[in-house]
């Protein structure tokens, strides 16, 4: 079967809310972090929907089936894409890479100048997966401090100008 890259429609509403219940359990599972996305995480897919930047989404089909969903933000400096999320039992098939593909060629009919990504840093295989995509330059960095105490851990994995970070 072909995966059918298309424009979200408001009737793919529910099983891309699912796919963003997905996308906050690896989050929930690679931070070892059960609070994160709250107690409704697909309620944040609408959120995503209504987001003042939000440009478009698109969903990736396989057999009738909604396996994947991606889209497009306005960002400072051009867009940016969020999410990139695949359904658990379809990823390591090239879902991702079509979907990512896409985005990269809309981004290009549109006449934006960049494009960039933000994959929670703890995520080594999504980073892997967009270097060789083409996001290899470093733009931004986003560093945090915790004000509160916290259950959540942080590991040693980043270095960064010769400075060992955690994420």
């Amino acid at each position: 079967m072909d995966v059918i890259i298309r424009a979200y429609v408001p009737g793919d509403r529910a099983a891309c809310r699912a796919l963003w219940c997905e996308l906050t359990e690896h989050h929930r599972e690679i931070y070892e972090d059960a609070g994160i996305g709250g107690d409704d995480p697909g309620g944040h897919f609408d959120e995503y929907l209504a987001h003042p930047h939000f440009v478009a989404a698109w969903v990736a089909e396989l057999g009738g089936r909604i396996v994947g969903l991606t889209g497009l933000l306005r960002g400072e400096d051009g867009v940016e894409i969020e999410p990139v999320v695949v359904r658990r039992a379809q990823r390591s098939r090239g879902i991702g890479r079509r979907l990512v593909e896409h985005v990269i060629a809309e981004a290009r009919e549109r006449g934006e100048r960049s494009l960039s990504i933000r994959p929670v840093a703890r995520n080594a295989g999504a980073i892997r997966h967009f270097l060789r995509a083409g996001f290899s330059v470093v733009g931004r960095v986003e560093l945090f401090q915790s004000l509160v105490d916290s259950d959540r851990t942080w590991r040693p994995g980043v270095t960064l100008h010769g400075q060992e970070l955690d994420c």
